[in-house]
């Protein structure tokens, strides 16, 4: 029935293909080179349409009756083509634009017109190329640069959202963690047009997390030939690091390919304290080396097989390493009296190799702007993590030795089209997706004595299935020159099957839920934009939280996953408003229903660390964001976060929190001299005491401080900071449950000094085949 209704959508969407009235053009020079960022105008009476053409020359504009109308067409401000059109009908023609050479051309942005920031019915933009500090550097410093988004630890987030998927070209970027903020780095600023901060995402992206998005999108080129760039890196924390990327490019009038390899070998010391505070209380200590390196390689091609159809594919390989060397010191005690001492040195040691496949299909239905895409994804990794551990009690002054293995196979299959269909009466977006996930683990715990010694209940199997189907509509309509709309619903259906061989424990269910989403935008003028918007999502529990198999630290410490463990649900409605677009305001409400997280239980000296559904949760709050220019050399963006959260915890072992939550940060650029070669930034952040869940967090702040060199024509980047100058962005709090508090002080060795050089040779302008694919299900597989 659901696959009836679908078919139903897209047979109306086909229907419609034939009522739209519209003027369809694509703007060249008199050399055909086609002209980007053009504005075109039409007026009649009291009618006024216009719009922006793309980055190859091509516009639409839908017009609400025939008749005789005045086109004008607009560079820089600059009226250079006007005509006198009698609509009758749709007309789709070329215009050549005489006035201006090619030359010229290629160095129009529309400076004048084009804001650094842009607030649109769904999402904030924020054009990098207008940006003063955001220029000669890696795109993750851009990143650094942009309102409400976040980076610390090298982790990458939106201002009151507790999670982000990033996005290149309308695409998810299939890597995460280190490996992600290389690639990111890898990424010259100077070939980014904008940076999305999607805050509620559409029906079209995944309801998965209550997470926004960050879109990348790269600029677009008519230039043919080979270009490339390299980078280098050094940090200094407690120890050495060092990461290497390099990018080849190649285009000519059919093939569009890129070469991509990346190189880290990354060490630092952190540290974690933490404390279980009760009658019978705990107290730990670990002091850990943590030493990741890896490789990677990234081949992507597309090739233009018509002037309307395109075929592209990508694969993507990774090998890394992820260890640890720990030093533990626990402590147990009863009322005051120590009862044990333990000592405890285990090295961790994690192997992991993926393989990322895709390939991408897009058909252009016509010159109107309806098209047709579809997508395969296939992602496999098979992680193994080793750890061998000796506990020392100092009373006794006895040893034993444990070894823990586990190897998992995680399988992820989806295949996604998506048609896009310009109507009269609204622009149609309609798609089907699905996912398939596959996932095996296996889990083996020793005491080792002469032999190893299989424990008693340190042997399982995890065995996890489970397959979504969905489908979304979304209609975006402009309703006038000062309203737009959008609205749309996305349905998900899942069935899920995981199963413990040996124990043959089985936990098999389906669910089945809609996922509405909308949006207003009012602009009574060229200063002043409203917006409103309403969102569901969901949140699904990823691999390991489900994976009922033990990680153990000591014999008396370990974490689980929890099978029984469901969804949470979130409903989020969003006010905007935008002055001038350097000032922008959010008023939002966010309601978190049968939210998860980890469970700690402390029972007859065993720690266990564990997943469950806790506790409902509301957020009520505001986003401000400032992005201002002085003196033409200074660059100031100012964001700040106030929100009140109250969390009610719906099982007795936790306590539910709340409070009134502040965060802000401040970044300022300077630029010195005529050419702007020489830039200096000093950037400040600051979360004050905070509360989610049963969490109370005592606030961090950051001082970073560097500058940025530019030579040879810009081609050569030298950029030198120091990071969290202070040593302040320490994560301390306590969780508070039913019967102890549980204390936590971690540092996790922020403070550094980094400097990375920048090259690149060839066509600058050529981007490569830089498209990434809608696989946001691969972030679940870990």
């Amino acid at each position: 029935m659901k696959i009836r209704i679908t078919a139903f959508i897209f047979f109306l969407g086909f229907l419609s293909f034939y009522n739209a009235q519209s003027i369809t053009g694509k703007i060249s020079n008199d050399h055909q080179i086609a002209t980007p960022y053009a504005e075109i105008i039409l007026k009649k009476d009291k009618i006024t349409k216009s719009a922006i053409s793309d980055e190859h020359g091509n516009f639409t504009v839908q017009l609400p009756e025939n008749g005789m109308y005045q086109l004008n067409i607009l560079l820089d401000g600059n009226i250079v083509y006007s005509e006198s059109l009698n609509l009758n009908g749709n007309i789709n023609k070329v215009f050549t634009v005489k006035k201006m050479y090619a030359g010229q051309i290629q160095e129009v942005k529309l400076t004048a017109r084009k804001k650094v920031i842009e607030r649109k019915v769904d999402r904030m933009i924020f054009n990098v190329e207008n940006s003063i500090a955001s220029q000669g550097m890696s795109t993750l410093d851009a990143l650094r640069n942009t309102p409400l988004v976040r980076i610390q630890n090298d982790n990458i987030s939106i201002v009151g959202k507790n999670g982000v998927s990033l996005m290149i070209n309308d695409k998810i970027v299939n890597l995460s963690g280190t490996e992600l903020i290389n690639f990111i780095q890898s990424l010259r600023s100077d070939n980014v047009s904008k940076i999305e901060v999607i805050t509620t995402p559409p029906s079209k992206y995944e309801a998965q997390g209550n997470s926004g998005i960050i879109n990348i999108v790269l600029k677009k080129n008519t230039n043919l030939g080979w270009s490339g760039n390299f980078s280098t890196s050094y940090v200094r924390r407690s120890e050495n690091g060092y990461s290497n990327n390099a990018t080849l490019n190649y285009q000519n009038q059919k093939l569009n390919s890129s070469l991509k390899l990346r190189q880290y070998d990354n060490r630092k010391r952190s540290s974690e304290v933490n404390s279980i505070e009760s009658f019978n209380s705990l107290f730990s200590d670990d002091q850990r080396l943590d030493m990741n390196k890896g490789i990677g390689i990234n081949v992507s091609t597309e090739y233009q097989l018509s002037d309307k159809s395109k075929v592209g594919f990508i694969y993507d390989f990774g090998d890394g390493d992820q260890n640890m060397d720990i030093r533990n010191i626990s402590e147990y005690k009863t009322s005051a009296k120590t009862d044990s001492l333990l000592s405890t040195y285990a090295e961790h040691r994690q192997k992991s190799k993926t393989h990322m496949m895709n390939l991408y299909y897009d058909y252009k239905i016509d010159s109107l702007g309806r098209k047709l895409s579809f997508n395969v994804n296939y992602f496999a990794n098979d992680p193994t993590n080793e750890i061998n551990f000796v506990t020392t009690n100092r009373t006794s002054q006895l040893s034993d030795r444990y070894r823990s293995f586990n190897g998992t196979k995680y399988k992820v299959w989806s295949a996604q089209s998506d048609l896009t269909l310009p109507l009269r009466w609204a622009t149609v977006e309609t798609g089907l997706k699905l996912s398939i996930f596959d996932n095996k683990s296996d889990l083996r715990y020793y005491k080792i004595d002469d032999v190893p010694i299989i424990l008693p209940g340190g042997t399982n199997l995890f065995n996890y299935y489970e397959s979504n189907y969905a489908a979304y509509f979304s209609a975006e309509k402009k309703i006038s020159d000062q309203w737009t709309a959008k609205a749309g619903l996305r349905y998900e259906y899942s069935v899920i099957d995981g199963e413990s061989p040996l124990t043959a424990e089985r936990e098999k269910y389906k669910y089945g839920q809609l996922f509405p989403t909308a949006y207003v935008a009012y602009k009574p003028n060229n200063d002043n934009v409203f917006t409103i918007s309403y969102s569901r999502r969901i949140n699904r529990p990823f691999f390991r939280a489900l994976n009922p198999n033990r990680w153990y630290t000591n014999p008396y410490t370990f974490a689980k996953g929890n099978p029984l463990l469901r969804p949470s649900y979130n409903n989020n409605i969003d006010f905007g408003y935008s002055f001038k677009s350097k000032l922008n305001l959010s008023l939002y409400y966010q309601r978190t229903s049968n939210a998860f997280s980890q469970l700690v239980t402390y029972v007859n000296t065993i720690k266990t660390i564990d997943y469950a559904n806790m506790y409902n949760e509301n957020n009520i709050g505001i986003d401000a964001s400032y992005y201002d220019t002085f003196f033409k050399i200074w660059e100031v963006n100012v964001t700040a976060n106030a929100y009140h959260t109250k969390s009610v915890n719906t099982i007795p072992q936790i306590v539910g929190q709340k409070s009134f939550n502040f965060y802000y940060s401040i970044n300022n650029t300077v630029s010195i001299g005529s050419s702007k070669n020489v830039q200096l930034f000093m950037n400040y952040s600051q979360m004050l005491p905070s509360t989610f869940g049963n969490y109370r967090s005592d606030g961090y702040s950051m001082l970073n401080i560097g500058g940025k060199l530019s030579l040879m024509d810009k081609k050569m980047q030298i950029n030198v900071f120091v990071e969290d100058v202070f040593k302040k962005a320490i994560s301390q709090g306590q969780s508070v449950y039913a019967d102890f508090i549980m204390k936590n002080r971690n540092y996790y060795d922020l403070r550094s000094f980094n400097i990375s050089v920048n090259y690149s040779f060839g066509n600058s302008k050529v981007n490569g085949a830089n498209r990434n694919i809608n696989f946001d299900e691969k972030n679940r597989a870990k």
